[in-house]
This record gives C-alpha cells, structure tokens and sequence, in this order.
C-alpha cells in the first residue's frame, strides 16, 4: 500500500483533520512540529512530533499519527486511527516499581477522558528501561525511562471527525509522563512553540 499523506486528492474530512492537527492548544515547554508519516500502514497518514523541555533539558519526547483509510478497518472499527508514543526520563528507582506500567497507561486513560476524547479499541504498551554504565562510563550513572505505545479509533461526532481533543490529550500524556505539574483549573494554557527548534531569537 502506498500512503498518500496529505494531497489535493485526500478526503476532505482527513484534510480538515490534518488542519485541526495542526490548531491544537499544547502546553508552552512542548515543542510541536510536523514529521513525516510513516509508510503503508494506512492510504492517508499525517504526524507531529514534540519534544518537552524544562529549563533548556529535553525531558520527554513523543509523535502522534493520524491514519485515515476511507474504506474503514475492521481492525480499528472505524476510518480513522491514532497512534501514539511517548518516550520520558525517570527517576531510576521507580523503574523496579511493579505498578509503574499501569501508572503509564492510566496517564493516556486519564489524559483522554480529561480531554473528553471519545474512542473505541484502544490498545498498546507501557515499557520500563532501566541502562546502568560500566567501565569508564561508571561515573555516569545509571538513567531510566518510560515508554508508551498506544493506539486508539476516534468516536466520529456529528459533524465528524473533532481530533483535536485527542491531539491535546497525547499532549498531556507527554508532558504527565514527563513530570510536569497539571495545569491548575481556570488557568489557560499559551499555545505551545511550533517549529522553533534552532531558530534564532528576535
């Protein structure tokens, strides 16, 4: 199968989708930009990737893809399906804490109830990655991560297909995950930067 991405020729509803992609509110330490969508996994696919950075240190990382196939999939029972990963820095005690990989998918749970991102046929992992240096590395230490996989068919509205809950949702999964305090009730989240990695300051 070859992915025809994002085109004149789409859908119009995977098209409107991508732009909603786009518009979605992240928080201000998430830095969001487009990647390219991975091959023959759906007709239309679109990404973003973000990293999280809290005084100047990139703490966590993570991509979402949205695949459209207008034939439907049984397999995600529906025409549309995202898909997600999250990838974030922890403390190197928490890895042996049986409940750590329950606690990482009750984030995207939460995150994605929060956001009232209906769904259907949610599906994934949660891995626990523990890297011990030796030798003349010894100083270094020992680091830990998280990681989370998960896939998720998108309950159609009305009106259609409304992602970007679910892009805001993967947004506060990413930033849970990465040790960032939730945002206080009443508070309005800044847009997050778009893109700006590298990019000098005026």
């Amino acid at each position: 199968m070859v992915v025809r991405q994002e085109s004149s020729a789409a859908p119009a509803e995977f098209r409107a989708a991508v732009a909603a992609m786009r518009a979605a509110v992240l928080r201000p330490e998430v830095l969001c930009e487009e990647m390219p969508a991975p091959q023959r996994i759906a007709p239309y696919a679109s990404a973003l990737s973000a990293d999280v950075t809290v005084d100047g240190v990139d703490v966590g990382t993570g991509r979402i893809i949205l695949l459209h196939d207008p034939d439907g999939n049984d397999a995600w029972d529906g025409t549309f399906r995202c898909v997600a990963y999250v990838r974030c820095e922890v403390e190197l005690e928490l890895v042996a804490d049986p409940l750590l990989a329950h606690v990482g998918w009750s984030w995207l749970v939460d995150a994605l109830e929060s956001h009232s991102a209906d769904h259907v046929q949610a599906s994934g992992t949660v891995t626990r990655v523990a890297t011990e240096s030796f030798g003349g590395m010894a100083d270094d230490g020992g680091t830990a991560q998280i990681e989370v996989r998960a896939s998720w068919t998108p309950v159609l509205g009305p009106t259609g297909l409304d992602i970007v809950p679910h892009v805001e949702a993967w947004g506060e999964l990413l930033c849970t995950a990465s040790g960032l305090e939730p945002v206080p009730d009443g508070v309005t989240v800044l847009p997050s930067r778009r893109g700006q990695r590298g990019a000098p300051v005026r």
